[in-house]
Parts: C-alpha cells; sequence; structure tokens
C-alpha cells in the first residue's frame, strides 16, 4: 500500500481488502453463488422493472480488461487519461492493474454460459446476462465507458492526477455517461481547485457520481475527496450482517447510503484464475452505481438529482435515528429505489458543486432567503444590518493527489504479523482521537485474509 507523503499531498484510494481466487480449475458457477447482495438488499426485484437498458456507466479506474468473459459486450467505449496506457482504456494500469476489471463486473457484469464448446452447460438458463456462470453485474444490461488512470506510484505517462481525474470526467460526460463510478477516495476532504470545472460540467449535464467513502483498513478515517464534492453520492460499507464495516468503511457528513463492503467477488483481468473475492468500498460504489444505471434505464425522464434522491429517501435506516456519518441516510435498497412511490424533488438533496464554488472559490456571500412582501404603512427607519464578508477561500496550496492510490489492503498472498499489529495501531488511533466508537463498529473483528492465487 503506497500513499502521498507530505503536506498537501491528497492520496486517493479506491478501498478495497482483496483475496485473489485461488489457481486452478474453479467452476465460474460457483462464483454466481457467492453474490449474496443481489437476493439480500433487493436488487433481484430490482431486475423484474429495469436492467438498466440503454444507460452508459463510466468507471474511472485503473482500466477495464474488455477479454474478461462476463464484460463480453458490455464496453461500449474507452480511453486513457494517463498517457502510461492503452488508447481504449482495456489494459490495467500502476501497482493494482486488477481493479478495474473487479469494480466493472461487479457493476454491469453479464455472466457467461460455461466454457467454449460446453453445449449443455446454460441451455435452459433464462435469468440475467448471458447465462448461470461468472459475475451478475448490478446492472448487467448497462453499458460501461472505461477510462485508465494511474493510480499509484509516480506515472510513467507524465500527466498528473491533478489533470487525469478532470479530463476522466470531461471525457465520459461527453461521451454519453449518465453514471460515473469512482470507486477513488481520499486522505483529504479538500481537493484541487483544477477539478472544480470537471464536476460543474458533469453536473450542469445531468451525471450522477458516485464515490467511494474510503477505508480504515487503509488508514482512511474519515471521507475524503472526491467523496466529499457537493453533489456527489458517497457510499459507505456494510459487513456480510449489514452492519457498519469497520475496515472497509469510513465516517463523514457527506455519506449518502451504505452499501456491502465485505465478502465480495469480482472478475481479474487474464490469468488462469479469473475471479476474486474481495472487500472495501471500492466494491460498494459500483452496487449503488448500478442501482443509479437501473433507475435511468427505468425512469429516464429523472434528473440527476431526483435519481439520487430515490436512493436515499428509500435507504433503509441503519445506526441511529435519521440521517449520520456512518450510514448516511442509510442502506441502499434497490427494489425500493425502483419501485418505491417518491415525490420529485427541483435540486439534489447532496447540495451542488456550482453553490460551493460561487461560495468557496469566489467568496461571494449566499443569497439572503426571499423575505415577506413589504407592508404599506412607513416603517421605523432602521440602520441596514451589515453583511457578514464571507470568508476567503483555503489559501493553502492547493492539495494536489500527487499519488492515486487504489485503496487496497489486500492484493495479498499473505497477511503478517506486522500487519495485524499496523491494523490495531490504526483502530487505536481512530478510537483515543474520535472518542467514543459507534456501537455499530464495536468490537470489529480484523478482515480474514486468505491466500488465492499464487503469486
Amino acid at each position: 500500500m503506497r500513499r502521498a507523503a507530505g503536506t498537501g499531498a491528497l492520496s486517493l484510494t479506491a478501498v478495497l481488502l482483496i483475496q485473489l481466487a485461488a489457481a486452478g480449475p474453479a467452476h465460474a458457477d460457483e462464483w454466481r453463488d457467492k453474490e449474496y447482495w443481489l437476493a439480500d438488499y433487493g436488487i433481484t426485484e430490482a431486475w423484474k422493472k429495469s436492467q438498466g437498458e440503454g444507460v452508459k456507466v463510466a468507471v474511472i479506474d485503473t482500466g477495464v480488461d474488455p477479454s474478461h468473459p462476463d464484460l463480453a459486450g458490455a464496453i461500449a467505449g474507452g480511453t486513457d487519461v494517463s498517457g502510461a496506457g492503452d488508447p481504449s482504456g482495456g489494459r490495467g494500469l500502476g501497482v493494482n492493474p486488477e481493479h478495474g476489471t473487479l469494480v466493472a463486473t461487479l457493476l454491469a457484469g453479464r455472466g457467461h454460459a460455461g466454457k467454449e464448446g460446453d453445449d449443455e452447460d446454460g441451455k435452459d438458463y433464462k435469468g440475467p446476462g448471458k447465462g448461470p456462470d461468472g459475475i451478475i453485474g448490478v446492472a448487467p444490461k448497462a453499458e460501461l465507458l472505461t477510462v485508465s488512470a494511474w493510480i499509484g506510484e509516480a506515472n510513467p505517462g507524465g500527466v498528473p492526477i491533478d489533470q487525469q481525474l478532470p479530463n476522466a470526467v470531461r471525457w465520459a460526460v461527453d461521451n454519453g455517461a449518465k453514471v460515473i463510478n469512482m470507486s477513488l477516495g481520499s486522505s483529504s476532504t479538500a481537493w484541487p481547485e483544477s477539478w472544480d470545472d470537471a464536476f460543474l460540467y458533469a453536473e450542469q449535464n445531468d451525471v450522477v457520481i458516485v464515490a467511494a467513502a474510503g477505508n480504515r483498513g487503509v488508514g482512511m478515517i474519515q471521507v475524503g475527496a472526491p467523496a466529499t464534492i457537493p453533489g456527489v453520492l458517497t457510499v459507505a460499507g456494510l459487513d456480510r450482517e449489514g452492519k457498519a464495516s469497520w475496515d472497509s468503511s469510513s465516517e463523514g457528513i457527506s455519506i449518502g447510503v451504505a452499501a456491502p463492503a465485505e465478502n465480495l467477488v469480482g472478475g481479474l483481468p487474464e490469468g488462469a484464475s479469473r475471479y476474486a473475492e474481495w472487500s472495501g468500498t471500492s466494491a460498494a460504489a459500483p452496487l449503488v452505481s448500478g442501482v443509479a444505471a437501473l433507475i435511468r434505464s427505468a425512469y429516464p425522464e429523472l434528473t440527476a438529482a431526483q435519481v439520487i434522491n430515490r436512493i436515499i429517501t428509500t435507504a433503509k435506516d441503519g445506526g441511529v435515528p435519521g440521517r449520520d456519518t456512518i450510514y448516511g441516510y442509510g442502506i441502499i435498497d434497490a427494489n425500493a429505489a425502483l419501485n418505491a412511490d417518491v415525490p420529485a424533488v427541483a435540486g439534489n438533496p447532496l447540495g451542488t458543486i456550482e453553490e460551493w464554488i460561487r461560495i468557496h472559490r469566489r467568496g461571494e456571500a449566499p443569497a439572503a432567503p426571499a423575505g415577506p412582501e413589504p407592508v404599506s404603512e412607513a416603517l421605523p427607519d432602521i440602520p441596514e444590518p451589515r453583511v457578514p464578508t464571507a470568508a476567503e477561500p483555503y489559501t493553502e496550496e492547493d492539495p494536489l493527489p500527487a499519488v492515486l492510490v487504489l485503496g487496497f489492503a489486500g492484493l495479498i498472498l499473505l497477511v503478517s504479523a506486522g500487519g495485524s499489529i499496523a491494523v490495531l495501531r490504526i483502530r487505536r488511533s481512530a478510537e483515543a482521537s474520535a472518542g467514543a466508537v459507534p456501537e455499530d463498529l464495536a468490537g470489529g473483528e480484523e478482515q480474514k485474509m486468505e491466500p488465492s492465487r499464487s503469486a
């Protein structure tokens, strides 16, 4: 795991813990059986109304392998913004090249019908996707746009991350994405000013942006950018029992909803073993992006703000009553998000970056609310109240994300004693700085990592 060091560095991490699949002949349908979230979180019911038809979802990540059997026919286009990757975004980059393919299969995997020449396997299959084997994503009929970025150590392509990320967002919008998945998080709540216009561009073009909240397991105690940007739907992580995950989540006021982040599975690029078990909000985010795609397909007339509103208002409350900093508005419920009667809203309940830029970058005071109509009789001469001057925007050096790190706490074959000690230190440090630990997170167990593929 690598994190940006030094003041002002913004370390974006796609938070997950991963166990690689054991090398050897594993049948893909064994992996389909592990997708507990499809039934437990209302996704199979939601499929009766929509499977994401006609919706493009951009995956801004390390690159997606188009040759994976579960992604056949799913990729509608791609690009590379790093200067170091394949022009189509189809080659994994950086220290964790598997990450983008894992995210893509979980979001829009289509499964497959067994090995080539196996006519019996899947012959009578009538479910979603292309067959009973492999990973079926939340939106198996959505189309993917893949954008590869260099995430991790110094980019050999020479393009800094403060340029890569906004370029990726703009390309996704210009190429028809209605949802953008960003399975990356940061140790900083701030973001470079160079990102403002791109996120504003997405907002003005009615695009839903979903971002991972981050993982305590890699030292991300609080939510960081881009998940702190107003209007972005931030996803926290749950354990297998549906409670807030200790390692595979973080805390912050910008969290919108929580989704499964432990004991998940996804596809790997190339190699003998094409699947892995993994954990983290990097995995939770594409589940929510998939639900957004289902809604945009079923209700194409809804704005991005109304899509987000359906997701957060139909979420099941978790933790303390009402919105909180661990579950946000609650736990994702795909069936309710697709089928509940939800009143329309005029604006994004998570805020807008346009307003944030106006106040914090330009230093303009918030608009005063409209007052009552003036009365007809004469009023006493009251001096006009002084309007406080808006504080100067943050003037410290822009926290340029020198390193975009995919927050794997894994991609490892062996967990050492030193790793366990580090996690314990992180946990104790968090408890010491934050005070009492919420009941949902007290006594959280260490994430168990098992070897699953030879190096």
